[in-house]
């Protein structure tokens, strides 16, 4: 039977739930565990994939095309293992599975009610992620006490109740302020989520303080006292310096782990240190650094563009560097001195108009420059746009995304994609596979001929302006080929079907020192072990082009 630890969060929301759910994972999987994840998010939308940024941060693809919470990046990143569909879970999905029960008539006529009905569900799906696993680890997402929240915290009460005590372990993530006028650290908010849990007839197991400052042992025997727990159950969690992959370490040196697998009755095995420690060490040795300037809508958001950041550190260590991230206002009107400064150019994906001309500007400086270029789905449009206008003359280039009367739709829909009305999971998403052509920048990269990314996106390189773009030295790198598909694997990519022709996937301008465009969204499989190899090589190509300069100044 596989055991269950729930972790929750109060006082405030973003303290890490995320963060410490995810090097849970890490440390009980190097305890050689088989682990899985699970994110509930309370809202009502069925996925995050209509939300604002704004709203939600980063919406986070997985293999088989799910829109999901970004938390899911945190968990693919620290295990280094593939989530899904199944490892997100909203009230929106539950509702609209109870909803389409009831139209069907499986209750029999029954009151269909929060509890058992709606509690049921959510614990189906929970339950659903067992399968081949020792241990599931759900992050309830929210704070305690919300409202929406109550149906998920009576579902995780009820299954100490079902399984037993042996069996199910509950984590709460909570926050110890500081009061600067006080010169001193509070422990109540803490007590009064704790009460608010017990309340609901959860008792912690384990307490998890997120703080900026060292707590006291006197401090830790309070927090003790008033929320029942073990004094060694109160977790220091500190800010950590350099890097979030420092927090399994320290949980585990801090007895997390060994607390973890005494509650569930786990046999301690021998501990296999996860890979993470040692890509610490080297992110902290890495002495000299790159300035990679990343040109998005969302440049005052760090959320939104959560997996790029992770993948460029990532990238850094790889080459033995630290990266400077430093994001760029396309419509600063000193943006050609500020892209100066960079060593690496960036341009994230996004949907809308707002700042194309900008991001336009600052695809030509790049090409004109010399600078190391990375589009990544819009970044990779936008990069077809300015050529276009700039190599091949076509005045008014566009998508039509931005503009319908466009003279040259060289970025324009599928014709698959053009009737449909609905926004919601009807892009092209998940993985795709995309055939290289040899001796290009990302044939180098990926040491291989067929790879597979994961997209989401509904605008695509015009096919008729194929001929005019490639015959002025725009490369197609990589294509996606339904004609090289089976029947089967053509059945599992609906957004597709009936297409006669290959799809653009990457870009590249080969008189350039670096200069690459991707239709799909590499971020989603870099890993700190294991770096993504565009990524890899894009800052490589930015730390060359710094010492280039450097020596033209010297």
């Amino acid at each position: 039977m596989a055991k269950y630890v729930f972790v929750t969060g109060g006082v405030v929301s973003s303290l890490g739930k995320g963060i410490t759910a995810a090097s849970v994972g890490c440390m009980l999987q190097s305890y050689g565990l088989r682990v899985n994840m699970l994110k509930i998010d309370p809202y009502l939308n069925v996925d995050p994939g209509t939300m604002s940024p704004y709203q939600h941060g980063e919406v986070y693809v997985t293999d088989d095309g799910a829109e999901t919470d970004l938390d899911l990046g945190n968990y693919e990143r620290y295990l280094d293992k593939g989530m899904s569909q199944a490892n997100n879970i909203t009230t929106g999905q539950v509702y609209d599975t109870i909803i389409r029960k009831e139209r069907r008539g499986d209750f029999l006529g029954g009151t269909v009610q929060v509890i058992p009905h709606v509690v049921d569900e959510i614990k189906r799906r929970i339950r659903a992620l067992a399968a081949r696993h020792d241990v599931v680890i759900v992050e309830v997402g929210g704070t305690t006490g919300d409202i929406e929240g109550l149906p998920y915290l009576e579902a995780i009460r009820q299954f100490r109740l079902d399984l037993g005590r042996e069996n199910v372990c509950y984590v709460h993530v909570t926050l110890i302020p500081y009061l600067r006028a006080a010169r001193e650290m509070k422990t109540k908010p803490t007590q009064q989520s704790v009460a608010k849990l017990r309340e609901i007839g959860i008792e912690p197991d384990a307490i998890v303080c997120r703080t900026e400052r060292p707590m006291t042992q006197e401090m830790k025997a309070k927090i003790s006292l008033f929320c029942n727990v073990p004094v060694n159950a109160v977790i220091e969690e500190l800010d950590v310096q350099d890097s979030i992959y420092e927090v399994p370490g320290k949980l585990e040196e801090l007895g997390l782990g060994g607390l973890l697998l005494r509650s569930l009755w786990l046999k301690k095995k021998r501990f296999k240190p996860h890979g993470l420690d040692d890509f610490v060490e080297r992110l902290k040795s890495a002495t000299a650094s790159v300035t990679i300037g990343v040109a998005g809508k969302y440049t005052h958001l760090k959320d939104a563009y959560k997996s790029i950041w992770a993948a460029l550190v990532h990238a850094g260590v790889a080459n033995d560097i630290r990266v400077d991230i430093q994001y760029v206002d396309v419509e600063r009107p000193d943006l050609s001195e500020h892209l100066a400064e960079m060593d690496g150019i960036l341009v994230p994906g996004g949907f809308g108009d707002r700042g194309s001309q900008g991001k336009i500007d600052t695809v030509r400086f790049a090409r004109e420059n010399k600078v190391p270029y990375f589009g990544l789905c819009l970044g990779m449009q936008i990069a077809v746009i300015e050529y276009a206008r700039n190599v091949c003359g076509l005045a008014g280039a566009n998508s039509t995304e931005f503009d319908r009367e466009t003279p040259h739709a060289v970025i324009d829909l599928l014709p698959e994609q053009r009737e449909i009305e609905e926004k919601g999971a009807t892009m092209r998403l998940g993985a795709y596979p995309c055939w290289l052509r040899p001796g290009t920048f990302s044939r180098r990269a990926y040491g291989r001929s067929k790879i597979s990314e994961r997209h989401r996106h509904r605008y695509e390189l015009n096919n008729d302006f194929r001929e005019v773009l490639t015959g002025n030295g725009l490369v197609l790198a990589g294509e996606f080929d339904l004609a090289q598909l089976s029947l089967a694997q053509r059945k599992k990519l609906p957004s597709v079907q009936g297409l006669t022709e290959p799809l653009a996937e990457i870009v590249e301008v080969p008189d350039h020192p670096w200069f690459v465009g991707t239709q799909f969204h590499p971020e989603f499989k870099s890993r700190p072990v294991r770096p993504h190899p565009l990524f890899r090589d894009f800052v490589k190509a930015a730390k060359k082009n710094k010492q280039r300069r450097e020596k033209g100044r010297a």
